[in-house]
């Protein structure tokens, strides 16, 4: 018997040594020690032994299997350690070696420049209203003096929804001050921001491009406010307190008068020409940037949304948010702020 336990070791030695996976040490544990194993048949078979054999050969039994189960134990271990360093081997690197930072984004500059607009007319008491997208033909024109057949509409290159009767991609924010009006009584101190749609697209012009607009409508309100307001707001935005705006006769259907709106140039400072005499690109060397249209609410505005038109005046404006991003940055082609080109996104 004893010869028989010394084979048995011998032979599960040799195998555990030869094994090169988990697997084979798994199925040489079943086999040796399992419970239907070589091992446990020696066992079974110890009764049939005198007590003193039972004594010698059972101590021996129980020593062998104890080194074998360590033997396997130790088995598995090496062959840990050898997956590692094979992992090691094919995925060495130096953690001493700098980590390569991952790339940040940002925020838009267009977003940005939203932000900045929010603030200042936030500290000038404006709150923002939004409405949306796609707009009923009623908010879009009728309400702003508008009205069906009338020539005014052909300024605005609309795009209309198919499918959808009367329905547009709104082509101005005009449209939320409407709504606002219609849901709140004067006074009135609100600007409405976001996308809107013409059918244009050149290097100044998008299909979609974004707007500010801004309304306060009270008692006594005029064109001094109007200026006022203007002038705060493009001195904030450009960063330049020496910046002057005028206005020039100009139609809008839901304004009158109606003004087109200039600023002197933020780069020449009005001059048109830069240090040395070099002529200003930006405003070509007029020394002024057109900036957008405004004028006095329309009288048929104010009562299209109830209000009594002898009682309240005010004035409403709308300038393109890219083109005020562009002159900001300098920027020479519209597109550049859409194309997602990281060469002009990274320089900001």
């Amino acid at each position: 018997m004893k010869s028989k336990i010394e084979i048995l070791k011998s032979q599960a030695l040799a195998a555990l040594k030869a094994a090169k996976s988990d697997a084979e040490v798994r199925d040489l544990e079943v086999k040796y020690l399992g419970r239907n194993g070589l091992f446990n048949d020696i066992m079974k078979s110890l009764k049939d032994l005198s007590d003193e054999e039972k004594r010698t050969v059972g101590k021996l039994a129980n020593e062998t299997k104890t080194e074998l189960e360590a033997a396997v134990q130790k088995k598995y271990a090496e062959l840990e350690m050898y997956a590692f360093d094979v992992i090691a081997d094919k995925e060495w690197m130096d953690v001493t070696v700098p980590g390569k930072k991952p790339d940040v984004g940002h925020r838009h500059l267009i977003s940005k420049f939203i932000d900045d607009l929010e603030v200042v007319f936030g500290r000038m008491g404006f709150a923002v209203a939004e409405g949306p997208d796609i707009e009923t033909e009623h908010y879009n024109f009728d309400q702003l003096n508008m009205p069906a057949d009338h020539p005014s509409r052909d300024m605005q290159d609309t795009f209309w929804v198919k499918n959808l009767k009367r329905m547009v991609l709104r082509t101005h924010t005009s449209p939320v001050q409407i709504r606002h009006m219609e849901s709140h009584k004067p006074p009135v101190r609100v600007i409405s921001l976001g996308k809107t749609f013409r059918k244009d697209s050149d290097a100044t012009h998008s299909p979609m491009f974004h707007q500010i607009e801004g309304l306060m409508v009270d008692t006594d309100i005029s064109i001094a406010n109007l200026k006022a307001v203007l002038t705060h707001l493009l001195q904030q935005v450009f960063e330049d307190p020496s910046i002057k705006t005028r206005f020039r006769t100009s139609y809008f259907p839901f304004v009158e008068p109606g003004m087109e709106v200039d600023c002197t140039c933020p780069i020449c400072h009005g001059e048109g020409k830069l240090a040395d005499n070099v002529p200003c690109k930006l405003c070509k060397q007029c020394g002024w940037l057109e900036i957008g249209g405004a004028g006095m609410v329309h009288p048929k505005v104010l009562e299209n949304v109830g209000y009594d038109s002898k009682k309240y005046t005010g004035f409403a404006f709308g300038f393109g948010v890219d083109r005020m991003v562009m002159i900001r940055h300098r920027v020479n082609h519209l597109r550049l702020l859409f194309e997602n080109d990281l060469r002009f996104i990274d320089q900001f």
